[in-house]
């Protein structure tokens, strides 16, 4: 199973000399791809990822996630095409649906028909990404042109899926899926065999379809005083309904049962665990605010990268 962290961008004063430094120290650590979050109200990932990765070779990169409802697929094909070009194709393009709080309170964007909404998404992105033609006339998506930007490669898409009917939609059509909030049990029993079941039914072999899952993580003696701060920093991901049913599915009381806390044994099981269950890629968000314990966290993480 592949190991990674998630490479976090300073969303109140963004520095991109500290971004490139910090990403730079994490390639040098080893780490192979880095995670980058995209929250609405934080600075823009994909330009953030074409200028780092310009400058900081040999890592590869996915966003985790990109919301669909904030632009048009051609536009998110020309500038996730345009990225990846300026990078050397080392981008993964990791896809979402938002939040209705956000689409509809924020966005102005109703929420409606989110399975149909991400289908005919897809039906414009993915021609475009692959340098065809797209001409899809949908009822919420319509995409129709191509982009004159050639590529050598397109960026892999991976779309968030937690329901049953997104994860089928994720096997049929994606690289695979990315989670968070979503615990051991419910990625065994739900999320790894819906999603490969679903590339089956496509005639597509079910091992072409890969999870990828986001969990905070901390390496730390102080196991109390982690899951407090866990239970803190997270507990917004309790009110939204997504979420809410990963840890209710999960019988977690909240946020802070999804965090893998305790000493470099207790987060290796539990790394193991998730890797016995189907998990192709494990992406640990440290929250820890104490630099030491961050780096413990990181070194054992890079030594879990198969």
């Amino acid at each position: 199973m592949q190991v990674g962290v998630v490479w976090t961008i300073n969303a109140k004063n963004l520095s991109i000399d500290k971004a490139i430094a910090n990403l730079a120290e994490l390639r040098e650590e080893g780490f192979r791809r880095v995670w980058t979050t995209q929250m609405p109200n934080e600075p823009d990932a994909l330009t953030v990822i074409g200028v780092a990765g310009r400058e900081v070779p040999d890592i590869e990169f996915g966003t985790s996630v990109l919301p669909i409802q904030s632009q048009h697929p051609m536009k998110l094909a020309q500038q996730a095409t345009t990225v990846n070009q300026i990078i050397g194709g080392r981008l993964t393009l990791g896809l979402g649906l938002s939040h209705k709080v956000v689409t509809e309170g924020m966005w102005g964007v109703s929420y409606r028909k989110p399975v149909q909404r991400t289908e005919e998404y897809l039906d414009g992105l993915l021609p475009l990404l692959n340098g065809e033609k797209a001409s899809t006339a949908g009822e919420l998506v319509t995409t129709r042109g191509a982009l004159t930007l050639e590529s050598s490669s397109a960026p892999s898409v991976y779309f968030a899926a937690l329901g049953p009917k997104m994860l089928d939609v994720a096997g049929r059509r994606t690289a695979g899926t990315v989670t968070w909030m979503t615990g051991p049990k419910t990625l065994r029993d739900h999320i790894v065999p819906t999603l490969r079941q679903a590339a089956a039914d496509a005639g597509r072999p079910e091992r072409s379809v890969r999870t990828v899952a986001m969990l905070p993580v901390s390496v730390t003696d102080d196991v109390d005083a982690a899951r407090a701060e866990a239970g803190r920093q997270f507990a917004m991901y309790d009110g939204l309904p997504s979420y809410k049913a990963m840890l209710d599915r999960e019988g977690f009381t909240g946020p802070a049962d999804a965090a893998i806390v305790g000493d470099e044994a207790t987060v290796a099981d539990r790394i193991a665990e998730l890797a016995s269950f189907g998990v192709d890629e494990f992406v640990g968000i440290l929250f820890d605010r104490d630099p030491e314990v961050r780096a413990r966290t990181r070194a054992l993480l890079k030594t879990l990268d198969a």
